[in-house]
């Protein structure tokens, strides 16, 4: 997926940089989807840690199907898994067009591909060797993205840190009863500024959109979302008057949720991630176990580029790493600094290769990835929660030793 770039604008002969990212709520309905399968997925590994996983869901207006492949021992209550999830986001009426009580539920699962699982199960090294980190291989090829920045106090990019904060807020004010009249479905979305050394110099703008009931005064509601959910998420030193808000800009979103759009699993995968500031692979997370890469590799490159910044290596830095399926070693590694780094790329890369076991049995293990602890992820991004494994900090003195910094 091709990376998006700074966008510089010409305002007054003055060259400004702006960057945009966006979050959205965790009623959107492509959200719903990834909170549905996230969960089946931990019910299974709570019972089953070597469940095999791989679960999709998609919903449209008061029907909801749930497709995919899943192995395991343990027997879980999908449907059960499903409704509760759809009434702890918030859509339990049926005015709503989508009621965890009556929707229609289908549940289409079959059984992991043999072929599939022969390559995972058995790697292709591990038929030559006794290691036991070669057991497992890479459930698909493809390649993965790890990213960190210093921009922000958890190595997020503060775009995309406050899109996500902004939307946690807003589903908070809805549940608290603060702002009572808004429903499940919104979206957030945070233009910044940079200065001529690349740091977040302002706020240029900010969008929110928030489903409400249908007799609520406009007015009323771009008031109570700018003095209860902007106002108190975002640093004052960051508006100014220049600072643009648009507060469902096109006016009334009564309509919304999956009776408003159609949601599917994966399609948020820049909201998962770093909000446009990274390039991305193409693979989704959510409903995967973590033999798969997509999921494992990109949390695993994320604690090794946080790592790597957090030692001061550099200021940002991006990973590519790629694999064939049933190769537990990877097909290659790139690393790029974007001219911020204190040693070389190829150094770094030696780093990575010394301190770091980039073989998915080594990273499922190293951060305890057969846990039932992808519910938590499924919301408000992937990345940045400092209670999830990939976010710690944990190899710097290791990386400053091996490269003398």
């Amino acid at each position: 997926m091709k990376k998006t770039s700074i966008v510089y604008v010409e305002d007054n002969r003055e060259m400004k940089k702006f960057f945009t990212s966006e979050s959205v709520t965790e009623g959107h309905p492509d959200k719903v989807c990834d909170q549905i399968v996230d969960n089946i997925l931990d019910a299974y590994l709570a019972l089953d840690p070597e469940s095999r996983v791989a679960c999709e869901a998609a919903v449209k207006d008061n029907y909801l199907l749930i497709m995919g492949e899943i192995t395991s021992k343990a027997d879980v209550d999908i449907e059960k898994i499903a409704r509760e999830v759809i009434c702890n986001i918030g859509y339990r009426d049926s005015h709503l067009g989508f009621c965890a009580n009556d929707c229609e539920i289908k549940i289409l699962i079959s059984k992991q591909s043999a072929d599939i699982a022969m390559g995972v199960d058995d790697s292709i090294e591990h038929k030559e060797t006794e290691d036991e980190y070669d057991k497992i291989g890479a459930g698909d090829q493809g390649m993965m993205f790890g990213y960190a920045s210093d921009e922000t106090e958890n190595y997020m990019p503060y775009a995309i840190e406050l899109a996500h904060k902004l939307s946690k807020k807003l589903t908070a004010v809805r549940k608290d009863g603060i702002i009572p009249y808004l429903r499940p479905d919104g979206k957030t979305q945070v233009t910044v500024e940079y200065d001529d050394n690349n740091k977040v110099k302002r706020i240029e703008a900010i969008v929110v959109s928030s489903q409400h009931d249908g007799d609520v005064d406009l007015d009323t509601l771009r008031k109570d979302i700018i003095n209860e959910v902007i106002l108190k998420t975002v640093d004052s030193n960051m508006l100014d008057s220049n600072t643009k808000y648009y507060i469902n800009p096109t006016g009334r979103f009564v309509i919304g949720g999956p009776a408003g759009d159609s949601g599917l699993t994966g399609r948020k995968i820049i909201v998962d991630t770093y909000g446009g500031y990274a390039a991305h692979g193409g693979g989704s997370f959510s409903g995967k176990d973590p033999t798969k890469v997509d999921r494992s590799a990109t949390y695993y490159l994320r604690y090794v580029a946080k790592n790597l910044v957090a030692s001061g290596v550099s200021k940002k830095i991006e990973i590519q790493v790629s694999y064939a399926i049933g190769k537990a070693t990877p097909v290659s590694i790139n690393v790029d600094t974007f001219g911020t780094g204190a040693v070389s790329d190829e150094k770094i890369v030696e780093a990575i290769n010394h301190i770091f076991d980039l073989r998915p049995k080594a990273m499922i293990d190293k951060l305890g990835l057969s846990r039932p602890i992808y519910g938590k992820t499924s919301c408000y991004g992937h990345f940045g929660k400092p209670d999830l494994p990939w976010e710690a900090c944990d190899k710097v003195s290791q990386i400053k030793k091996f490269l003398s910094i």
